[in-house]
């Protein structure tokens, strides 16, 4: 698997641009990049899975990072350097801690304008400080001028005072620890110990010696040697070390190094359960979406390669039963999830006996719409749910930011799945997959979509009846029963006894309101919907076709399935709230067919022309070639054989008998003479003088009196 690490640079070969990975979440879904060479970038967001599927496909290579720790310097900074940086680390330090708020553009411009008016700074040199830091790799010495590194900063620290505490043993006696020196320990913490750098209180300390308690700096071969104050001028570990469990509690310092993100999902304590959030079957659902390690070939040509799919789940909070599923190339997305919640609102026996599996309505009981949808923010964050709250009343609710331990059923339920069955799967990614040397396992794809979704079906049939959950906190009730916790079982006592918030509705309205929705064409030859044609009574009757031909094309709203688009559906703003739209007979080879195969099939019949485009060119030019040289042919002997003084009404008066003159002719050239033997080409040609003609026939005596009459024609010119 491709790994990626913040501060790594990647470049980008189809812009020829180089990019820092300036952070990456704690699900390993997102990132913030920098252009590393640009005087105007700031940061911007980019998809972990976009990252690493273009290493895979080498338009990203990685390269060596070059930052401010890395740079080696010939020689100390000066004073008015060491000023420049502390003075520009003082200015944005806590801004850039501030992550990943800072990244994101509202959210710095606010702050951004707050502390220029603290500070009495530009916004330009905030701006210039800030893109300094992070395109030069995050480190104080990024904000030296020319991006040099400093050599040892700080002074000579001497006691003033009589050492306080136990004597030490031999000749040392050692400093007290002063406000002053608590100060250097202050930042030191801050500066070594409090990041996401993780470093050990022993490395924050020698540091911390290093930058505050160096004295005589010295060059030897070229190498810079720092030798520290001596033992009774500097604090000892011991007292760094009482100092810091003194000052800062446990709970401070793991927000600090591991962000509060990370505190609130990994370390806070844990005095509760997701499933006591929820009262009975269908109070609480959750749904969630992951990339599934598998890659898969298209129905269509089992050459076509389509890519890994995308699965998604919707979990019962109160049983943890899996309600709904979907599986295919949309999203992680609100279409997806709509998809998803349509199937936990439908007959399972039906959904199954689609896919060839029959079961009774017992192995699979839902088919309910619930009270809330728990979701993640990236597929339920900034799309229209209007629809859904509305017309289906069911409450939303997104996870906070990079908490995704609050979905903690259905995340786990993503990992026992591709545990299960990786290793029947052909094509299935395993953990060297895109290392040097390992198999390129997209090459050994052999299963559909329709035959992923199969296997999906029968694990979900096989976990709903035997996943014997150790660790569900059962209630009295249940223990009375004695309720095996299973998540059918749970689901069955649950509707008997914790009923009420579970609610059925007519199937065609979920759809409708968890459908995509999208603008149709309507055209002369139908109404067209991503190079689809379809048809309904309405415009039938309305004379739309008709209408369009005459007039000019216009907009409809529809909604559609993208897991078959046999059927499209015209929104009537009437009670019936919809038409059906059915697919022309001609368009038969869309039939029974999810979106992205269409949009994949008419993406490479695409490709397929602009590589023959030019082919066909050649061809063109061609047959005008050919046409120009008959014609040019054809010109010159009708100017040789026309006669020149026939006036224009002469000839132009005779064409119904010339015609007729042909037709004799050309059916007795092409009439059928079962029997005959030609002997060679000359027994093809017809002699056209009339005395030899065969006077016996219609045909003969009709030319006969033709030519006879062209004669006389000819003599009186």
């Amino acid at each position: 698997m491709i790994t990626l690490a913040v501060n790594e640079l990647i470049e980008d070969l189809t812009n020829n641009k180089i990019y820092r990975l300036l952070w990456i979440d704690e699900t390993n879904t997102t990132s913030f990049v920098i252009d590393v060479e640009s005087s105007k970038a700031l940061p911007m967001l980019l998809k972990i899975r976009d990252l690493t599927q273009g290493v895979l496909e080498g338009i990203y290579v990685k390269v060596e990072t070059q930052n401010g720790n890395q740079q080696r310097i010939s020689r100390e900074l000066t004073d008015k350097e060491r000023e420049i940086r502390d003075n520009a680390w003082d200015l944005i330090k806590d801004l850039v801690q501030n992550v990943p708020s800072i990244f994101i553009s509202e959210l710095r411009g606010k702050e951004v304008k707050k502390l220029e008016s603290e500070k009495q700074f530009a916004k330009a040199t905030l701006y210039k400080y800030l893109r300094r830091y992070w395109q030069g790799g995050m480190t104080t010495n990024c904000l030296v001028p020319n991006y040099r590194n400093s050599g040892a900063r700080g002074k000579t620290r001497k006691s003033g005072e009589k050492k306080r505490g136990r004597p030490r043993l031999g000749d040392t006696v050692g400093i007290n620890v002063t406000k002053e020196i608590t100060d250097i320990f202050r930042k030191a913490i801050k500066r070594y110990y409090l990041t996401d750098k993780k470093n050990t209180l022993t490395f924050t300390y020698k540091m911390m010696i290093k930058e505050f308690y160096a004295g005589e700096v010295r060059y030897e071969n070229g190498l810079k040697y720092i030798s520290i104050l001596d033992e009774n001028s500097i604090p000892t570990m011991a007292q760094f070390k009482y100092w810091y469990e003194k000052e800062f509690d446990i709970e401070q310092v793991v927000k600090k190094r591991d962000g509060i993100k990370s505190f609130e999902r990994n370390n806070r304590a844990i005095l509760g359960s997701s499933t006591y959030e929820a009262l009975g079957p269908g109070s609480r659902y959750q749904i969630d979406a992951t990339v599934a390690d598998v890659y898969l070939i298209s129905s269509y040509n089992s050459d076509w390669i389509v890519g890994r799919p995308i699965i998604y789940f919707v979990i019962d909070v109160y049983s943890h039963l899996i309600t709904g599923m979907y599986i295919g190339f949309e999203g992680p997305s609100w279409a997806g999830i709509m998809m998803a919640i349509a199937n936990a609102a439908s007959d399972k026996k039906e959904f199954c006996n689609s896919y060839g599996i029959n079961i009774s309505n017992e192995w699979w009981p839902s088919a309910h719409l619930p009270e809330i949808i728990l979701g993640d923010r990236g597929e339920l964050e900034g799309y229209s749910v209007n629809s859904l709250i509305n017309g289906l009343n069911i409450s939303i609710e997104n996870t906070p930011s990079f908490r995704p331990d609050w979905k903690g059923i259905v995340e786990k339920l993503f990992d026992t799945t591709q545990e299960r069955i990786k290793s029947f799967l052909p094509g299935y990614i395993q953990t060297d997959f895109g290392e040097r040397g390992a198999k390129d396992y997209r090459l050994e794809a052999k299963l559909t979509l329709e035959q992923y979704t199969k296997i999906i079906i029968n694990f979900v049939l096989y976990y709903n009846k035997n996943y014997f959950m150790k660790n569900y906190i059962r209630d009295t009730g249940m223990i009375e029963d004695n309720v095996k916790p299973t998540p059918i079982e749970l689901w069955k006592w649950g509707i008997h006894n914790r009923a009420g918030k579970l609610r059925k509705a007519d199937s065609d309205t979920i759809r409708f309101y968890l459908m995509p929705r999208d603008k149709a064409t309507v055209t002369s030859r139908g109404i067209k919907f991503k190079g689809m044609l379809y048809s309904c009574e309405l415009a039938i009757k309305e004379s739309w076709f008709v209408n369009a031909r005459i007039n000019k094309s216009w907009k409809v709203e529809i909604s559609y399935d993208p897991r078959n688009m046999d059927n499209i559906y015209l929104h009537t703003n009437k009670e019936s709230m919809f038409e059906v739209c059915s697919l022309l007979e001609h368009q038969e080879r869309f039939k029974g067919k999810v979106i992205d195969e269409i949009e994949q099939l008419t993406r490479n019949e695409r490709n397929d022309y602009k590589k023959e485009e030019h082919a066909i060119l050649q061809e063109e030019v061609n047959l005008f070639g050919n046409i120009e040289a008959i014609v040019t042919e054809s010109i010159q002997i009708a100017n040789q054989t026309q006669s020149k003084n026939i006036t224009k009404a002469k000839k132009t008066k005779s064409i119904r008998e010339n015609r007729q003159v042909e037709k004799a002719l050309q059916r007795e050239q092409e009439s059928f003479q079962l029997g005959i033997q030609l002997k060679n080409n000359q027994e093809n040609i017809i002699d056209l003088k009339p005395n030899e003609l065969d006077a016996n026939t219609p045909e003969t005596s009709l030319i006969k009196e033709l030519f006879n009459k062209r004669r006389g024609m000819k003599r009186n010119e």
